[in-house]
C-alpha cells in the first residue's frame, strides 16, 4: 500500500529529478543524529500534505513514513534550499523544450492565506485586520510560474516586484545560454510608479502598464487570465489556501513545491 501512494502523487520520472538534489545524509562517527529513512516515502508525504491539506500528524500510514520523520525531514530539506533548486531544475527542463515564452512577464494582484500569527503576516486592511499572508506569483507570457514569495498581507504589492524579477533563475534554453530576463513586464496600476518604470528601463524592460487616471488597463486582461490560471492552479493545493505553517519559511516552501509541481505538470504534458 505504502509503494502505491509513493507512485500516484510523485512518478518515476519527477523522483528521478528530485532525488539529485536531496541533500546527503552521513553516519556521526559518535553515533546518534538523525537516523536514514526511505527519501521518496517521506518526499511523497510532503506532497500529499501539500496537496491534500491535512495536518501532519493526520498523513496515512500508506504514506511509508511517520509524521515526525516526515516533517523533521521536510524542514531539513527546506534549509537546504530544496525547494527552490527543484523548481529551477523543472523549469531548465521545460527551457529545454522551448517551453519557457520570455516575450514577457506577468504580475497580477496576489492572493491571501489567513494565518493567526508567526512571520511573513501581517493585519490584512481589507479584512477587518485580520493576520494573513500574500502569495506573489511571477509567470512566463503562458502563465508558467517562474518565481514566488511571501509577504504579509499589510505590505503593499509593488514592494514584492524586484524581489520577484531579481528572483527568476537562471533557465536553459533550447538554443544558446541561460536566460532570466523576459522582453516586457506586463503589470496592473498597483505597480505603476516612476521609480518602478526607471528601475525597469535600467534592466532592459520594456513596461507595459496602464497609467493610474489616464489608460485603461482593459488591455492586460488579455494577459492576466494566464496568470490569474496560473494562481488557481496553485491554490489548488489546499495547503496554501489557509495558512498552517507558523513559520514564514516553511509556507514559503510549500508555495516553492506548488509552483516546481505545477511546471511538472506542464512538463508531462509535453514529454507524452
Amino acid at each position: 500500500m505504502g509503494a502505491d501512494l509513493s507512485k500516484r502523487p510523485v512518478p518515476d520520472e519527477l523522483w528521478e529529478l528530485t532525488a539529485p538534489l536531496l541533500p546527503s545524509f552521513a553516519d556521526r562517527p559518535q553515533g546518534g543524529g538523525t537516523a536514514p529513512c526511505d527519501e521518496r516515502a517521506v518526499f511523497t508525504a510532503v506532497v500529499y500534505v501539500l496537496t491534500s491539506g491535512c495536518a501532519w500528524r493526520h498523513l496515512p500510514p500508506a504514506s511509508g513514513t511517520s509524521p515526525a520523520t516526515a516533517h523533521r525531514r521536510f524542514t531539513v530539506w527546506t534549509e537546504a534550499g530544496l525547494w527552490r533548486r527543484l523548481h529551477r531544475a523543472v523549469l531548465d527542463e521545460l527551457g529545454a523544450w522551448g517551453e519557457v515564452d520570455w516575450t514577457s512577464a506577468i504580475v497580477t494582484r496576489p492572493p491571501f492565506s489567513r494565518r493567526k500569527g508567526g512571520s511573513l503576516t501581517g493585519p490584512n486592511p481589507v479584512d477587518r485586520g485580520k493576520k494573513g499572508s500574500k502569495l506573489h506569483v511571477l509567470s512566463d507570457a503562458q502563465g508558467i510560474p517562474l518565481a514566488a514569495a511571501v509577504s504579509g498581507t499589510n505590505i503593499h504589492d509593488s514592494l514584492a516586484l524586484k524581489p520577484r524579477i531579481r528572483g527568476i533563475p537562471a533557465v536553459r534554453s533550447r538554443r544558446g545560454p541561460r536566460r532570466r530576463r523576459p522582453v516586457k513586464l506586463r503589470s496592473d496600476k498597483a505597480y505603476f510608479s516612476a521609480a518602478h518604470l526607471a528601475w525597469r528601463r535600467e534592466r532592459g524592460l520594456v513596461a507595459r502598464i496602464a497609467r493610474p487616471g489616464i489608460e485603461s488597463g482593459e488591455r492586460l486582461g488579455r494577459h492576466r487570465w494566464k496568470i490569474e490560471r496560473s494562481i488557481t492552479w496553485l491554490f489548488g493545493y489546499r495547503r496554501l489556501t489557509v495558512r498552517h505553517e507558523r513559520k514564514g519559511s516553511h509556507f514559503l516552501a510549500l508555495l516553492g513545491l506548488a509552483a516546481a509541481l505545477t511546471c511538472y505538470k506542464k512538463l508531462a504534458k509535453i514529454a507524452t
